[in-house]
């Protein structure tokens, strides 16, 4: 009877909070009424099919918010807007049974609410005979090569599999097929129908999130095809922030100029960043990973005094969107790892510490592949010279970073981090922080198997004071820079974690003359300016 009461209760808050956001955003949407321009200037398409289904998340809230900018400034906006067209979309994917319908009433239904007084493009789902014919026999490996009319649709949708299965090597049974073959369907009817919104309406941009699921990733496809402009968000590492480029959001290719130095009203800025950082306190998309953060316990510290020297490895989520960037040196993580592994025999006299990444166990983004599987599959429990770190338990991993000799990360911010801390980090990943020298980052595999026997064999390893001052130059980028907050426009809705509403504002408060925020985005997507804010 309880859970019964708490379920309705949370569905009567779900309730208040998208009322309460369709009756702000109808309120913006009548101010900015019909563009006057709207005969002269090209409109700017948005599409984001990837983030709710119902509510307004974070990257949704971003979408709409830039749309109703846009719109404030006197440019036409199209949401192009899924009407039960995926079958199924991403988030509407039942990982357990593909083949049960996605919530499309209520995801339709949010639509409507949100893109009030917009142009709204629906599209709806489609039949293509011949696809059937050509993949229904198909096993996975063949599903994911597949190409229908020089557009390889199994490459498009390997990123949501990834990340909807919560793994990285798919398995390929009765389920994983019927589920690629699903988005393979859907992903040549997005390709189609957004090709043909771009030649009918020609837009002057296109504006997706994230670009990689392959809702948006085949809308960014065809815009590029047509020659346009086409721009993809994710969340910034502020909370309430997002990263726009005109590039892959995924990757974060924040770019920093050469001649940007920290000044010592910035310098003093990040450090006060850092220091709440270093004790846990920060979100990510919504999310604060580190209720508390615990000091080495005895246990640890001993083991460590007992060692000649301590490594610890940082892992990252092996099905996460960003991985497509990192895996340029190695397949994939585990690849990373498993060359590891036999360093980690060879040098008894070093201490491994393996920190699996919190990400791991968020609720309801359980990894099906974790590091945790690969540690107990590999046995490495056996190890003296190896201690794990369960991705649930809340240890600092700056006091392991404090006690390292070197720190060995994929492609986590945390390698930033360390570089900031004075220590040498060797990075296995391409990360949004290798496009400058601030970790130590070899070209190959090769190349970097001998710079990890070296640093092993070393009883000291000289890190470029280079390192730090470029670390602590990116990390302010990312955070103060590209990282743009909407905080001033929305609010945790205190029902989901991710989740907001928007706060009460006029729509001046958007227009680019009265906010820098808006400025940057708006110039950003219209003249093709950097989503970046001189501050």
């Amino acid at each position: 009877m309880i859970d019964f009461i708490h379920r309705v209760k949370r569905r009567m808050q779900r309730e208040l909070a998208l009322q309460t956001n369709r009756m702000r955003v109808k309120k913006l949407s009548e101010a900015a009424g019909v563009s006057m321009d709207a005969d002269k200037n090209a409109p700017v398409v948005i599409f984001n099919a990837s983030t709710r289904l119902s509510g307004l998340s974070q990257n949704a809230g971003f979408s709409l918010l830039t749309s109703l900018a846009l719109r404030a400034e006197g440019v036409p906006v199209i949401q192009f807007i899924c009407d039960r067209a995926q079958k199924p979309c991403v988030l509407g994917t039942n990982r357990d049974d593909p083949t049960a319908d996605p919530p499309c009433a209520e995801c339709v239904r949010t639509s409507r609410y949100l893109f009030t007084g917009s142009e709204m493009q629906w599209y709806q789902a489609g039949s293509y005979p011949q696809i059937d014919e050509q993949i229904n026999e198909l096993n996975l490996q063949d599903l994911v090569a597949y190409s229908y009319h020089n557009v390889h649709l199994g490459k498009m949708i390997l990123p949501s599999l990834r990340w909807i299965l919560r793994r990285h090597h798919l398995i390929d049974d009765a389920n994983t097929q019927t589920l690629a073959r699903s988005y393979i369907r859907s992903a040549w009817h997005v390709y189609l129908t957004f090709s043909k919104l771009l030649e009918t309406r020609k837009p002057q941009a296109v504006v997706v999130f994230n670009g990689m699921f392959y809702p948006e990733a085949m809308a960014r496809l065809a815009a590029r095809e047509q020659g346009i402009p086409c721009y993809s968000h994710e969340v910034g590492m502020l909370p309430y922030s997002a990263f726009f480029t005109e590039k892959e959001a995924t990757a974060y290719p924040v770019k920093v100029d050469e001649d940007f130095v920290l000044d010592a009203d910035q310098n003093e800025k990040l450090d006060r960043t850092l220091k709440n950082r270093f004790q846990g306190r920060f979100q990510t998309a919504g999310v604060t990973f580190w209720p508390e953060m615990k000091r080495l316990d005895a246990e640890i510290s001993e083991k460590i005094a007992s060692h000649q020297a301590m490594v610890p490895i940082f892992t990252n989520v092996i099905f996460d969107t960003s991985q497509a960037h990192a895996n340029t040196i190695f397949d994939h993580m585990f690849e990373w790892l498993d060359l590891v592994v036999p360093k980690m025999k060879k040098n008894p006299e070093t201490l491994f510490i393996i920190r699996a990444h919190p990400d791991e166990v968020r609720p309801g983004k359980e990894s099906r592949e974790s590091v945790l599987q690969w540690f107990s599959h590999k046995k490495l429990s056996e190890l003296s010279n190896l201690l794990f770190i369960r991705a649930d338990e809340t240890i600092s991993s700056y006091d392991l970073i404090r006690e390292a000799k070197f720190v060995m990360v994929y492609n986590s911010t945390v390698g930033l981090e360390a570089s900031i801390m004075g220590k040498p980090v060797l990075c296995a990943g391409r990360a949004r922080y290798t496009q400058i020298p601030t970790v130590f980052f070899p070209d190959s595999r090769r190349a970097y198997e001998i710079r990890l026997d070296t640093f092993l064999s070393q009883s000291e390893i000289s890190q470029p004071i280079s390192f730090v001052k470029n670390a602590r130059r990116v990390l302010y980028s990312q955070l103060f820079r590209a990282s743009i907050p909407f905080n001033q426009y929305m609010e945790e809705d205190e029902v989901w974690k991710g989740y907001v509403k928007l706060k009460k504002f006029d729509l001046e408060r958007l227009r680019s003359d009265q906010s820098d925020v808006m400025h940057v985005i708006t110039r950003g997507i219209l003249k093709g300016t950097p989503f970046i804010r001189n501050i």
